[in-house]
């Protein structure tokens, strides 16, 4: 029997691996950077041989901390971010950049669907709304913008197909990440030829579609003699980083719900069902688990909102350091509110135009002040998805929660008052690479279900519950903070003038 498995997980700001033994012991970790090009505002892009180069280099250092490791490897699986468009001639070659999920220059194109496809023909097919994010508008806006590249285009895919393509000479589209695309017909489990057909795109550039926990492929002689591993290792296909994430926090069943702080925010719900009418109002996909969907709301610049404070103003502190007064700060930070809008926002406003605001400064605010009514910001943010999930009638009184906001207690502590639900920690959280190695275990053969697997590689480390005085001052400072959306709204608008 084989002792171990690889979980990649193809973040926007790097990659990371992971290697679990067969009781879900992380025995190596391994992250490697890559950078992101903004040319110009809301363009965001990366150059898909930095994904490849840095993945092989990964895991040529996973393979050497083990001795034998090579040998012992049932398999691989991979999570990815979402919505990014590679696009590939017909001799696979990459013919630009690839755009970035969090890229906003497809306002247009988004028009455009609405305007040909109409917006309930669009929600009745992918069950999502048109937003700048998703890569549809992303293909529409090179077919207009860049016709020459376009038409040499064969197929495209999502970052970690392009990188899995590498590994193994197969390209495939999982359905997580389809579903990602606005091109899946959600109920039907396929490509969309209605949409295809409307849009005048070619439905051939679309490549097959597979489950998350098929094997798709094996490693290559060329990889193999770059990595150690050995040629033939079984690669499965993957899924997406939010499905991915979900199965690594055990979200495999109703009543279970995720909240992940990365770049990115996401409140995700699971669903047994595909025929839910949620308006658009948040993401409706389809899971990496078998015959499963989950419900979603994203927050743009959750975790990127801390960090572009920590860059701009404390260079050279820590993320430890940064936090360790907030303590001292009381809720509310003194009258000072933030709204985490720096890249616009997803849910529930889909906007591309807005900006952030730090409203109600004064001169005695300090550094831990503004830090701590950012933290408050990004999990408002968050709980506006919350909100949507309960109006809907979702139950939601515990949640995982897993990534940068797992990593403070302060912060843990907040997120179950402001959801004014239990939050719980995991004992060894790995996020989306630990889904991505559950999905090789189950693909494997380790487990009958991926329920299973998760009984026997998650364990809980704590739980943080509301605290009722907590609740009901950010109950108060919740209903002031989805008043500034509206009132800064139109202002944004105006100084969209004045942005390069």
């Amino acid at each position: 029997m084989l002792n171990y498995v690889i979980g990649i997980d193809l973040g926007t700001s790097g990659v990371k691996i992971i290697l679990i033994d067969r009781n879900g012991n992380i025995v190596h970790v391994v992250s490697k950077p890559y950078p992101i090009f903004h040319e110009k505002a809301g363009y965001s892009e990366q150059n898909p041989k930095d994904w490849v180069e840095q993945t092989i280099a990964g895991l040529r250092e996973i393979v050497t901390y083990v001795d034998g490791a090579e040998k012992n490897i049932s398999g691989i699986s991979f999570s990815g971010q979402m919505h990014g468009l590679v696009l590939l001639d017909e001799n696979f070659n990459v013919l630009r950049n690839a755009i970035l999920w969090n890229d906003t220059r497809t306002t247009n194109q988004c028009k455009k669907i609405y305007d040909i496809v109409g917006k309930e023909r669009l929600l009745q097919i992918t069950k999502n709304l048109a937003l700048e994010g998703f890569t549809l508008p992303k293909i529409l806006w090179v077919q207009e913008n860049e016709p020459e590249i376009f038409s040499k285009v064969y197929k495209f895919v999502l970052p970690k197909d392009y990188v899995r393509f590498h590994l193994t000479g197969k390209l495939h589209i999982d359905y997580s990440d389809a579903a990602g695309t606005l091109l899946l017909d959600v109920e039907k489990n396929e490509w969309s030829s209605d949409l295809c057909e409307l849009l005048d795109l070619n439905p051939e550039i679309l490549p097959p579609l597979v489950q998350s926990f098929d094997k798709v492929g094996s490693i290559n002689r060329e990889v193999a003699n770059l990595t150690g591993l050995k040629e033939g290792t079984p690669v499965f296909a993957g899924g997406a980083d939010n499905a991915c994430g979900a199965i690594g926090a055990g979200i495999l069943e109703e009543g279970h719900t995720l909240c992940s702080i990365g770049t990115s925010g996401v409140v995700l719900s699971y669903e047994s069902r595909k025929d839910l009418n949620f308006e658009g109002k948040v993401h409706y996909f389809n899971h990496s688990a078998p015959d499963a969907y989950y419900t979603m709301g994203v927050t743009l610049s959750a975790g990127h909102s801390l960090t572009w404070f920590r860059e701009t103003f404390a260079k050279n502190e820590s993320f430890d350091n940064l936090l360790k007064d907030i303590t001292d700060v009381p809720i509310g930070a003194n009258g000072l509110l933030f709204t985490p809008y720096l890249s616009g926002e997803r849910t529930p406003h889909a906007d591309a135009d807005i900006r952030g605001s730090f409203i109600g400064i004064d001169s005695a605010h300090q550094k831990e002040h503004f830090v701590r009514s950012i933290l408050e910001g990004i999990t408002f943010s968050l709980a506006e998805s919350i909100e949507i999930f309960r109006e809907k009638g979702k139950k939601i009184d515990t949640i995982v929660s897993i990534g940068g906001g797992a990593k403070n207690e302060e912060w843990l502590q907040m997120q179950a008052d402001i959801f004014n639900a239990k939050i719980i920690r995991l004992k060894s959280e790995q996020g989306p690479a630990m889904g991505a190695a559950m999905l090789a275990a189950y693909g494997s053969g380790w487990f009958r279900s991926l329920k299973e697997c998760a009984q026997a590689f998650l364990q809980i480390e704590k739980v943080y519950k509301p605290n009722v005085d907590h609740v009901k001052k950010y109950k108060q400072l919740f209903k002031i903070y989805k008043e500034v959306y509206d009132q800064t709204k139109p202002l944004n608008q105006h100084l969209r003038l004045f942005r390069n």
